[in-house]
């Protein structure tokens, strides 16, 4: 599965390059009986469904000429949303100031999950300031300890 994504991310990178777009994510997953191909993309002002369509229709071709993936699939092409992952490096320094929730492999402060204002980011620790009731409390995550992470939305 991973060499497939590693197939559709060479594929796609050119694409998204040439449109001044942020390759995102690329999913492959099995839902059912059905395979499905997703890709999000993004840019610093969001995305619109044309250019979703447009990354779309090109991606196909590229996929129609190499055919890389050997049965029947839905490729989806759009906005990785409000709460978009944070994969890599770049994303969490884009993302300091701003409201995340990230999973840990392990426990760190007794706790596995957090969710609270990225505050800075140094290619290793992830600091993270949440609320307890009323209190800050500035967390120190490991970058190779973080299983999930994404931007979380606020509803206060």
């Amino acid at each position: 599965m991973s060499k497939v994504i590693e197939i559709i991310e060479e594929l796609v990178a050119p694409i998204v390059d040439e449109l001044n777009l942020e390759l995102v994510d690329i999913e492959y997953v099995k839902e059912g009986k059905s395979w499905f191909l997703r890709v999000f993309i993004d840019k610093e002002d969001g995305i619109d469904i044309e250019e979703c369509g447009i990354v779309s229709e090109k991606l196909s071709e590229k996929l129609d000429e190499l055919d890389p993936i050997p049965h029947n699939y839905y490729l989806e092409v759009s906005s990785p949303g409000a709460e978009r992952p944070l994969k890599k490096e770049s994303d969490f320094t884009k993302s300091i100031g701003k409201r995340v929730f990230i999973k840990t492999y392990e426990p760190i402060q007794n706790e596995k999950e957090f969710e609270g204002e990225l505050t800075s980011f140094d290619g290793e620790t992830v600091v993270v300031t949440v609320m307890i009731k009323t209190r800050k409390k500035v967390i120190e995550i490991p970058y190779n300890k973080i299983a999930l992470a994404r931007l979380a939305i606020s509803f206060s």
